[in-house]
């Protein structure tokens, strides 16, 4: 990929287990992560419907699906919907903060919590210290940690990266039994204020997959932007989500 200040290698990886689908194999286009990156180069890749994971910045590739498109929200023009609006009433007593991404006990408890409880068959949930900071973080992106308090009590952490026109949701773990107060939907609830309050364009939230029920959550927030066929495609309020194509063409 030539980036507008220098070309930037990219790999593509050998087929492996899909993380969305069961059954399914895929394969990733990504950075060299020991290669040097910039935040301006990064944000450029989001453009390009990328993704950061650690130091590594990735796309999904996979030969027969295509079902991994990236979203973002385009903020100024972004109405609640009814059920974030109670999203937000039943949230009303809680607090949040930004903090940096710094490595925290308390933090690190509630992620091997919510792994625990999510992830109990992967790798995340026994990561260490070490592997959760370097799940997180990259030491050429500006990452902060959004953290909820209920009280005095740490329940949710938004992890965000802050770029000069956008914020790009990195990874949220919340405590596992409090889902009844949806804290996903409202960490991006949050993000947009943020990003709106600091006249930012968009919020990025990684990849919606369609028969991922996990991702349903991603498509209840209009207007939304996928990146679909090489341009960024805009859908409202009652617009029907794209099919992906069954075969699409080999990665380039």
């Amino acid at each position: 990929m030539k980036s507008a200040s220098r070309r930037l290698p990219l790999y593509l990886s050998a087929p492996h287990a899909c993380s969305y689908l069961p059954g399914r194999q895929s394969s990733t286009l990504f950075t060299d992560p020991e290669s040097p990156i910039d935040r301006g180069v990064y944000a450029e890749l989001l453009q390009y419907g990328f993704r950061r994971s650690g130091r590594m910045v990735y796309a999904p590739r996979c030969e027969h699906c295509a079902q991994c498109m990236s979203v973002r929200i385009p903020v100024a023009e972004f109405a609640p919907r009814r059920g974030h609006r109670r999203v937000r009433r039943c949230n009303a007593d809680l607090q949040f903060a930004q903090r940096p991404a710094a490595y925290d006990d308390e933090h690190y408890a509630l992620y091997r919590r919510y792994t625990a409880a999510r992830h109990e068959d992967g790798d995340m949930a026994s990561a260490t210290p070490a592997e959760y900071l370097g799940f997180l973080r990259a030491d050429w992106c500006d990452t902060v940690f959004l953290e909820c308090r209920l009280g005095e009590r740490l329940i949710a952490c938004a992890v965000t990266d802050r770029l000069d026109a956008s914020l790009s949701a990195i990874y949220t773990y919340f405590e596992p039994d409090l889902t009844a107060r949806s804290l996903g939907t409202l960490a991006i609830l949050k993000q947009i204020d943020w990003a709106r309050a600091t006249g930012l364009d968009h919020v990025y939230l990684g990849y919606w997959v369609r028969d991922c029920r996990k991702m349903a959550y991603k498509a209840r927030f209009r207007p939304l932007e996928l990146w679909q066929d090489g341009r960024w495609q805009r859908f409202g309020p009652g617009d029907p989500l794209p099919e992906p194509p069954a075969d699409p063409p080999a990665a380039r």
